[in-house]
C-alpha cells in the first residue's frame, strides 16, 4: 500500500516524521515514536502501529516482543505535514517499563472539572468516615453532612434533585433548568461514591451496551 497522505517525510533529513501515539477512547496520550514511509505504510496495511527504530535501525512494531500492540484505528496529520497524531486501541501497558504510559501515568478516563470534583467528593468521603482531616474551620462540609447521613439519605436528595429537573424542565426558565439540573448531578456523583463507584463505571457499561447495538 502506497501513502494515502501527503507526509512531509522529507522535512527531516533522516526521513523520520514524529506519531504522537494516543488512546481513542481514553484520549491520553501514550507515547511518542517515528516514522518513516515505509513504516507508516506497513501500519496501514497491518493495522497495527510499526515504528522506525533509530537504536535499532529498523522497523518495529510496538509490541512484536512483548505482545502490547496498538491497534490502529486513525491516523491525522497536522497543519504542516509533518507530524502525525495516531489514534489506537492498546493492548496491555504501552510502555516498556510495564507502565500504561510513557509518562507513568495510569490510562484511565478523565472528565475534565468532573473529574476534579469526582475527588473532592472523595476527600468529603473520606472526611466522613475518619480518613481524613475536616476543614480548618472544624466543621463538616455539607457532602461530609451528607455521607454520614447515609446512603438512603444520599438516594433521597438524587430523588428530589430528579423532581426539580423534571418540574423545570416543563418550565421556560432555561437558568432554572441549569442549576436544578446541576444540582442532580452533583448529588449522582455523591450517590455513586456511596456506592464505590465513579463515573468511569458508568461508562464501561454504557460502552458494552453501545458495542451490543
Amino acid at each position: 500500500m502506497k501513502t494515502i497522505m501527503k507526509i512531509d517525510f522529507d522535512k527531516n533529513k533522516d526521513g523520520l516524521v514524529p506519531a504522537i501515539i494516543q488512546d481513542v477512547n481514553t484520549k491520553n496520550v501514550l507515547m511518542l515514536g517515528y516514522m518513516n514511509e515505509e513504516a507508516y505504510n506497513k501500519t496501514m496495511e497491518t493495522k497495527t502501529v510499526t515504528f522506525f527504530s533509530r537504536t535499532k535501525n529498523r522497523l518495529w512494531t510496538k509490541g512484536e516482543e512483548s505482545g502490547n500492540f496498538l491497534k490502529l484505528t486513525n491516523i491525522q496529520l497536522d497543519c504542516d505535514q509533518d507530524t502525525l497524531l495516531v489514534s489506537v486501541d492498546p493492548i496491555g501497558p504501552t510502555c516498556h517499563k510495564g507502565t500504561d504510559t510513557c509518562w507513568g501515568d495510569k490510562n484511565v478516563q478523565a472528565f475534565g472539572f468532573l473529574s476534579g470534583l469526582e475527588e473532592i467528593i472523595q476527600n468529603r468521603k473520606d472526611q466522613a468516615e475518619g480518613k481524613a482531616p475536616i476543614d480548618a474551620d472544624g466543621k463538616p462540609s455539607y457532602v461530609s453532612s451528607l455521607f454520614q447521613k447515609g446512603l438512603n439519605k444520599v438516594a433521597q436528595k438524587v430523588g428530589e434533585e430528579a423532581v426539580e429537573v423534571v418540574i423545570e424542565a416543563k418550565d421556560n426558565n432555561d437558568g432554572l433548568f441549569l442549576d436544578e439540573s446541576a444540582d442532580l448531578l452533583f448529588h449522582y456523583l455523591i450517590l455513586l461514591q456511596a456506592k464505590g463507584f465513579k463515573l468511569n463505571d458508568i461508562v464501561e457499561v454504557l460502552k458494552v451496551r453501545h458495542n451490543k447495538s
